[in-house]
């Protein structure tokens, strides 16, 4: 399990939730339910994860929920 924050909102345009790991530039992922969501948010952090890993990328350290002033 991961320990990324994952922000999740409705989406009227794609007709779907949207899930974004903000620690991980550019990592999102939808569903149409709010648990198939959370599921391909597990699945893109995972692939992101070893993307970066591969091309030898810093890998941020996840600092759990965000502060927002």
């Amino acid at each position: 399990m991961n320990k990324y924050e994952i922000i999740i909102y409705w989406s009227d345009e794609d007709n779907s939730f949207i899930a974004e790991i903000p620690e991980l530039p550019g990592c999102m992922a939808d569903g149409k339910t709010y648990q198939e969501a959370i599921a391909s948010a597990e699945i893109i952090i995972s692939e992101w994860i070893k993307t970066a890993r591969e091309l030898g990328r810093e890998i941020p350290c996840a600092k759990g929920r965000l502060l927002f002033a």
